[in-house]
């Protein structure tokens, strides 16, 4: 399962929280509200023995999310999305190249994108780039290192074990990012029970904000909840 917001309305900061099953795509539910006591109420609709059988929830990093599911779903743990986790490292590691005034054209979408799909001329730049700054050079080692661990750690045990050596070295570059990372930590490395990411979610929020599109001036709830949750049924 993966629980996630979305804005209304663009440039507004009014949310409703969406929640899916991330194995089959389905919208199961449409929630008017992004507060936690909203979302626990509305969840807790449904039967304890079914909300038993949830296992896993994917979701990111706002602290009401763990309290929800640990309120909600008691047999479930938390999976700190990954794409959201290397989003906060890949925007840390773009700041040290604006700090290191790398101005060179595509530096930004060079460092960001995965080493592993670089081509041969796009590594050969890359290393153009990290020549300007050893800082940066070590930065971007570093954010390797990290999307490395996601792909080829195969236990909690050891995915945990390689992030807090990871943190030991990142503290002084990354900052807030790796006091992030360290306070979720546990649920950053539940990724690796069945590495459930919230990629799916992704694919309903972009769907479900053109239905907000389309539906705007739509002023009944029900009817926008009703609207949404049929365009993902089977």
């Amino acid at each position: 399962m993966s629980i996630d917001e979305i804005s209304k309305r663009k440039g507004y900061r009014s949310f409703i929280t969406l929640v899916s099953n991330v194995d089959t795509g389905n919208l199961l539910e449409v929630i008017d509200s992004h507060k936690q006591e909203d979302i626990i109420a509305a969840l807790k609709q449904q039967p304890l023995e079914v909300r038993e059988q949830v296992e896993e929830v994917s979701v990111d990093m706002w602290a009401g999310f763990a309290k929800v599911i640990a309120e909600v779903f008691p047999n479930a743990q938390v999976v700190f999305d990954r794409f959201h986790v290397m989003k906060l490292v890949n925007q840390a590691l773009n700041k040290i190249r604006i700090q290191a005034q790398v101005k060179i054209k595509g530096s930004r979408f060079l460092l960001l994108k995965n080493g592993t799909d670089l081509t041969e001329t796009e590594i050969a730049q890359v290393k153009q780039i990290l020549a300007q700054s050893p800082c940066l050079k070590i930065a971007y080692l570093m954010k390797e290192e990290f999307r490395l661990i996601y792909e080829t750690s195969t236990t909690v045990k050891s995915g945990m074990n390689r992030f807090k050596k990871w943190l030991t070295g990142a503290v002084s570059l990354y900052g807030r990012v790796a006091r992030t990372i360290r306070e979720h930590l546990d649920g950053i490395s539940n990724y690796f029970i069945s590495r459930t990411t919230s990629g799916v979610m992704s694919g309903i929020n972009n769907k479900a904000k053109l239905i907000l599109r389309q539906s705007y001036g739509l002023k009944d709830f029900q009817m926008l909840r009703a609207r949404l949750l049929a365009s993902f049924s089977d």
